[in-house]
């Protein structure tokens, strides 16, 4: 048996064994642990070591190949990016209560917001912050384009509009910094796209 050596992934390490080659892959290995304990029904010392071990065993008897969905987690990110979305919620929780009692008709509009960051990941990532956000939802993402379709209440003012897709671009940066590769940080820090906003 050769050396241990990692693979693309940062999370699985692989074994050669003869010809042929073991995975350990680290979030796999934790998710059977995980099941092991439920299925035990009691969370111990004793269950966890024995979930690990045959975790472990799983992972060499049926191999799987080593898969880079490009995750990446750094902690300083995901702080800033959590401390982000709680300000961003609450200050958006306020103004949408501020739009209800005031006195309206208010012109909502469909904001075409074109991304930087074009990974699979970090666009479902990006969609899915910007739309646990009070008063913008989000109506379509495609990936062909890295266009995300955005609805916005108030945007008689071209201000909105703009500050919409200002927030999403920031949204988009903090997302990358917090569970993107260097590649999607780098992309991130691009200048934003020129454009006609409103479709």
């Amino acid at each position: 048996m050769s050396n241990l050596f990692r693979d693309r992934s940062p999370y699985s390490w692989s074994f050669r064994v003869g010809r042929g080659r073991r995975v350990l892959d680290l979030p796999l290995i934790g998710w059977l642990t995980a099941i092991w304990i439920l299925l035990w029904g009691t969370p111990s010392w004793a269950n966890l070591v024995n979930g690990v071990l045959v975790a472990v065993c799983l992972c060499l008897a049926f191999p799987l190949p080593a898969v880079d969905i490009g995750l990446r987690l750094h902690p300083l990110g995901v702080l800033r990016l959590a401390a982000y979305l709680l300000y961003d919620m609450f200050s958006s929780s306020v103004e949408v209560t501020r739009q209800i009692f005031a006195k309206g008709p208010y012109h909502a509009a469909v904001v075409a917001v074109p991304l930087r960051v074009r990974s699979d990941l970090m666009l479902t990532a990006t969609a899915v912050a910007v739309s646990n956000v009070p008063g913008g939802s989000v109506i379509e993402l495609r990936r062909e384009t890295a266009t995300l379709f955005l609805h916005v209440l108030d945007a008689a003012n071209p201000g909105e509009i703009e500050g919409a897709q200002r927030q999403v671009w920031r949204v988009e940066e903090l997302v990358a910094r917090a569970f993107g590769t260097a590649e999607d940080i780098a992309d991130a820090a691009r200048p934003v796209p020129e454009g006609d906003p409103a479709s």
